[in-house]
């Protein structure tokens, strides 16, 4: 079973985003300690949460800045995952841009939505002319009062396979 299928299931099954959370704790270790966790995966939207918890503060018992951004990577490049054909097309992140607007002392929470036409005009149709393309990817972060703690804009470069170079 693949990523995109298993996140098919977990749109409709409790169970599903469970196994999904699971399986990205391990598939990449170095965000299971900060305890990110996907709530809600649909079609063309995810929401994951940023818990409020020792591991994840900074000197002043807020969430710290790197654990926000780290979010912001997290979601926004899961959800291109999904909608892209990771057998066909590489996707890396360039750079990270965080504004960060409010102190975060509450469970935070990150919404990243693209649709089918978001890929084809952001992602097809350039690569049809160009080698790669760089997709700036905002994404905002709110606690759970609804203030606004932070703005990440994700830079992702996206190329087909056959066109990656991997030797000097």
């Amino acid at each position: 079973m693949n990523l995109s299928s298993i996140i098919d299931k977990a749109q409709d099954s409790e169970f599903y985003l469970w196994l999904l959370n699971q399986g990205l704790n391990r598939m990449i270790p170095f965000n299971k300690p900060h305890g990110f966790k996907i709530t809600s995966i649909q079609p063309d939207k995810i929401r994951t949460k940023l818990p409020y918890k020792k591991r994840n503060l900074n000197h002043i018992k807020g969430i710290h800045a790197c654990a926000m951004a780290t979010i912001s990577e997290y979601t926004t490049g899961l959800m291109i995952l999904y909608k892209l054909d990771v057998k066909k097309y590489r996707i890396i992140m360039q750079k990270l841009e965080m504004d960060y607007h409010f102190q975060a002392k509450m469970d935070a929470f990150a919404e990243f939505s693209i649709d089918e036409t978001w890929v084809e005009n952001q992602v097809e149709k350039p690569l049809q002319k160009e080698d790669s393309v760089v997709i700036p990817c905002e994404i905002n972060l709110y606690d759970k009062n609804q203030n606004h703690l932070s703005t990440g804009k994700i830079y992702w470069q996206i190329k087909e396979w056959k066109k990656v170079k991997t030797k000097l």
